[in-house]
């Protein structure tokens, strides 16, 4: 069956050939899967935009189009199995971590469903005389370009506003991980979404990609991945004024105070890099830790991480997985080895795993890398692994500094039991999201975007004062404990 999905009908590429689509953890094949060329993409880019133009799904009933994502939402929970299981073939991730994503990927569908209805507009008081409005309509034709980290979830995040406010789209996945979007085009039709609406295309960026940001007939593009492929789609979105959504990743800290419940500071500080071998844009990379604390915290998250397992999608003992690719196991690799050469300490890990049951697969031993010099490259730059850097702080103005002191500003935490410095220094952060002792929780529903060079444009359109604005989502666990994700 063709794998491209162009104006309600799966069509084959029309000459880019295809790719072998196989398991980071064991090297097995997923699938084959079609690529295509510019001229693919532009022939998605035309059936949305005559469905937007001509189509009635912009003039559909804000409550219609919730009533189908609410249905989209049930679909994806009933067919949870599948998903799951093409999720993890795709990324190498462990199938429990791909079955949370799925509750995420509903919730997302179902929390914009219910919203759309509800941005109604509103009337401005210009005087008797006069009849003032505000309406919100829909940008039109949306190019979306989602990462291989979390194919799905990141596609929800995009898909499902995108409908909700009545555009149309063009779809373009990972060209490593394509089969959770390929199921998510089947769940829409399904669904009843008109033809037209949702497209989608398979290939590499250049190919592509390139054209949801260069032309004229796509009126936004959303990008998540690296600064620079952001910053090329930027420049190409510029020549013809279209609306830009990025978000570009981050070098998050983790900041540990002397006074934070220790096993659950731990704990945090483990899933926070560790998860899904720190292939997240939000990882806490960077741990910060109080100077009395120094040595003790860290001597137990290095003992932790040399006790977690590595396995593949399937294996119930696994505690994490591997990384995506032989390119990016290379990448990290030369991540830590730059980072030791400049004077960082290596704690824990900094070589692939050894055992023979992972030779198959993409894997990296957890890694700590202690004494990092501020404002070198080991905390700068993303190794985007599962590498934790360790610095050291003496009182919160400088705890607030050092963990300001980052061309990114996407996500952070604070761990302290102290109420009020923990809201002090999540106020001063310049972070999109700072959980207070916690790491990671997503709500749909919260505001999800980065300062700085971790992206833009999310704002855009709203009224008031939203184009001069950050917006920062401060999320507060009051009952912090121990999430157990890795055993020890």
């Amino acid at each position: 069956m063709p794998d491209f999905f162009i104006d309600g009908e799966w069509v084959a590429a029309h000459a880019g050939g295809s790719r072998e689509i196989r398991c980071p953890a064991d090297g097995s094949l997923t699938g084959t899967v079609d690529e295509g060329t510019r001229e693919d993409t532009e022939a998605a880019i035309a059936a949305a935009r005559r469905a937007f133009d001509a189509g009635g799904w912009p003039s559909t009933p804000a409550a219609t189009r919730g009533d189908l994502l609410l249905r989209v939402a049930d679909l994806v929970e009933r067919d949870r199995d599948a998903y799951a299981r093409a999720e993890s073939l795709d990324t190498g991730k462990r199938l429990v971590e791909s079955e949370y994503d799925l509750a995420d990927v509903a919730a997302c569908f179902r929390y914009f469903g219910k919203l759309a209805g509800q941005r109604a507009g509103r009337v401005v008081d210009a005087g008797s005389d006069v009849l003032s409005r505000i309406v919100y309509e829909p940008v039109g034709v949306c190019g979306l370009i989602t990462p291989w980290n979390y194919p799905l979830l990141q596609t929800a995040w995009k898909v499902a506003p995108a409908l909700a406010a009545g555009n149309t789209f063009v779809l373009k996945p990972s060209e490593l991980t394509p089969h959770t979007a390929i199921l998510l085009m089947r769940t829409l039709t399904e669904a009843g979404l008109p033809a037209g609406v949702a497209n989608l295309v398979l290939g590499a960026g250049p190919a592509v990609g390139a054209p949801l940001a260069e032309h004229v007939d796509v009126d936004l593009v959303s990008f998540t991945g690296g600064p620079a492929t952001g910053r090329r789609i930027a420049a190409s979105a510029a020549a013809t004024v279209k609306k830009v959504a990025l978000e570009l990743g981050g070098k998050n800290p983790n900041v540990v105070f002397a006074d934070a419940d220790f096993e659950t500071a731990v704990d945090y500080a483990l899933t926070a890099v560790f998860l899904h071998s720190g292939q997240v844009c939000s990882a806490g990379a960077r741990l910060i830790v109080q100077e009395e604390l120094h040595d003790r915290l860290v001597d137990e998250v290095v003992r932790r991480a040399e006790r977690i397992r590595l396995g593949g999608p399937f294996d119930p003992d696994a505690e994490t997985g591997p990384l995506i690719s032989a390119a990016h196991l290379a990448k990290v690799e030369q991540y830590v080895e730059r980072a030791v050469a400049e004077g960082a300490v290596l704690r824990t890990g900094g070589r692939r795993a050894e055992d023979p049951r992972l030779a198959g697969g993409f894997y990296y031993l957890p890694t700590v890398l202690d004494d990092v010099r501020q404002g070198g490259f080991a905390v700068t730059e993303e190794s985007f692994g599962p590498v934790l850097t360790v610095e050291t702080f003496t009182d919160e103005n400088d705890a607030v500094r050092i963990a300001n002191d980052t061309h990114y500003g996407l996500a952070g935490a604070v761990f302290t039991s102290d109420a009020s410095r923990a809201q002090r220094v999540a106020n001063r952060l310049r972070h999109g999201t700072v959980w207070i002792n916690d790491y990671h929780p997503y709500l749909p529903q919260a505001e999800w975007g980065g300062f700085k060079q971790s992206g833009f444009g999310r704002e855009l359109g709203q009224t008031g004062l939203g184009e001069y604005q950050e917006a920062k989502h401060i999320y507060q666990n009051l009952r912090p404990r121990p999430s157990g994700w890795f055993r020890g």
